[in-house]
C-alpha cells in the first residue's frame, strides 16, 4: 500500500513538471504583448561564452507592447542587440547607447490564426506527456500487482491515476484557451 502511495504521489510530481514546462512555453509564445519571458531562450555572446540573456541584463516592460533591456554592462548592447536579432523573434531591438528597447508590432489576423496553431500543438505535446506519465505510472502499477500488491489497490489506484491525469490535462486545455483568447483579442 506504501508504495503504491508512492508510485501515486510520483506522478503527481511528474505531471506538475510537465504542466509547468507547458507553462514556459506558453509564455514564450509572442501574442502581441510585450512579455519578458519571451527573451528567455535568447543568448547572449559575452566574452566568448553563450549565456543567456537574463545573465548580462534586466528586462522589464516599457508597456504592453514595448520590453525595455537594460545591461548591466554597457560593453555587452551590441552583444545583446545580436543575440536578439540571431534568435529569430521576428523583432528589431532599438540600441540607443543606454538601453535596447524591443516594439511589438499589433498582429494581423493571419499571424494570430498562425499563433493559436502553434499554441495548440504545444497543448498537445503537454496532453501527449501527461499521458506518458500516466502509461509509464500504470507500469509500475502493474509490476507492483505482479509483486504481490492487491488486485483491488491498484484498480483503485489506476482509477485514482485517471482522475490525476484528467485533472492535469483539464488545466492545460483551461490554459489553452486562456492562450487563445489573449492572442485573439484585438
Amino acid at each position: 500500500m506504501e508504495e503504491i502511495t508512492r508510485t501515486l504521489e510520483k506522478a503527481v510530481s511528474m505531471m506538475d513538471k510537465v504542466y509547468e514546462h507547458t507553462l514556459v512555453d506558453f509564455s514564450k509564445i509572442k501574442a502581441g504583448k510585450a512579455n519578458p519571458n519571451m527573451l528567455d531562450g535568447v543568448k547572449v555572446d559575452y566574452y566568448g561564452s553563450l549565456v543567456p540573456i537574463t545573465q548580462v541584463a534586466s528586462i522589464n516592460n516599457m508597456d504592453a507592447r514595448t520590453l525595455v533591456i537594460k545591461p548591466w554592462d554597457k560593453n555587452a548592447l551590441k552583444h545583446i542587440e545580436e543575440g536578439i536579432v540571431k534568435s529569430y523573434l521576428d523583432v528589431v531591438p532599438q540600441n540607443d547607447g543606454e538601453v535596447i528597447h524591443i516594439n511589438i508590432p499589433p498582429l494581423t489576423e493571419e499571424k494570430r490564426t498562425q499563433i493559436v496553431k502553434q499554441v495548440k500543438h504545444e497543448a498537445e505535446k503537454g496532453r501527449i506527456s501527461m499521458r506518458g506519465v500516466r502509461k509509464d505510472i500504470k507500469e509500475s502499477l502493474k509490476r507492483l500487482q505482479k509483486d504481490g500488491a492487491s488486485e483491488d489497490l491498484i484498480r483503485d489506484a489506476e482509477d485514482d491515476l485517471q482522475k490525476k491525469t484528467d485533472s492535469f490535462i483539464k488545466k492545460i486545455d483551461d490554459l489553452l484557451a486562456n492562450k487563445e483568447k489573449e492572442i485573439m483579442e484585438l
